[in-house]
């Protein structure tokens, strides 16, 4: 079997199971466990799938989106990775998660892919449909009015089922976050979504790339200290350390190499 022949055959085995293992990938392909971590690593380069700790799942290509979502989620592509790799580390399978609409919370659904038994919480269509391609998550779509962009779903319909739920961890992003204000949103109805919410969650966690930081949008969602956690990217300057720290809000700095198998 040729390098392109074995690196077909790692998509075609990816196609039939959103997300493997290194070790389950050598097995099929009667190679060693360094062989498919050079392949995987060479598709990851050409786009073709995304490394998540331990194995790889398929990238979901942008085209598939609307036009709204897909220039988000081509914003700050390798920040959003960086985020979304080390975030990924805290779910476990048979969590109970919530994420919003946003292109980051994406990016992190796409790490999801050798998780099982994920019960979801989103008002992100894209989110929903990605994790729905697994049999064993449960994925509720909050129900409500969809917005223009055809992205995500808000309104009364959402509040009354959010209330009704618990979630152990929640993961969401903002279009600006300020340590005065927190986490502010542009959208009016979907901060007040995010705000409901966030009331059902024991624990928040902030995907704020460093482009976000500083800028103040039209309503807050999210006091700083509301949130369990923030993850940034390298961007981070030392004057916005210094600012975390003064807010009392625990961060990481989520470097952008591959983590390790």
């Amino acid at each position: 079997m040729t390098t392109h022949e074995r690196r077909q055959t790692v998509l075609d085995l990816l196609q039939k199971q959103p997300g493997l293992r290194v070790p389950e990938i050598a097995q099929a392909l009667s190679v060693c466990e360094g062989t498919v971590r050079n392949d995987l690593n060479a598709l990851e380069t050409e786009g073709l799938l995304m490394r998540v700790h331990g194995g790889a799942v398929l990238r979901d290509q942008p085209r598939n989106f609307n036009a709204s979502f897909n220039i988000r989620y081509n914003e700050h592509g390798p920040e959003k990775t960086s985020i979304a790799r080390k975030a990924a580390e805290l779910v476990q399978s048979g969590d109970s998660l919530l994420f919003d609409s946003s292109s980051t919370a994406y990016y992190l659904a796409q790490q999801l892919g050798d998780r099982q038994r994920l019960r979801v919480v989103t008002n992100g269509i894209d989110i929903a449909r990605l994790l729905g391609q697994n049999s064993s998550n449960t994925v509720i779509l909050i129900g409500g009015m969809m917005n223009p962009d055809g992205s995500s779903v808000t309104g009364l319909l959402s509040e009354q089922i959010i209330a009704e739920l618990h979630i152990q961890k929640a993961f969401v992003s903002c279009s600006g976050f300020s340590v005065e204000r927190g986490m502010t949103e542009v959208h009016f109805e979907e901060a007040q979504i995010k705000r409901k919410a966030l009331e059902s969650a024991r624990q928040i966690f902030a995907l704020v790339d460093a482009s976000k930081l500083g800028q103040e949008d039209l309503t807050s969602f999210v006091r700083p200290l509301q949130i369990t956690h923030l993850f940034t990217d390298a961007g981070l300057t030392e004057e916005w350390k210094a600012r975390l720290q003064w807010a009392n809000v625990p961060f990481t700095i989520c470097e952008g190499e591959t983590l390790p198998a």
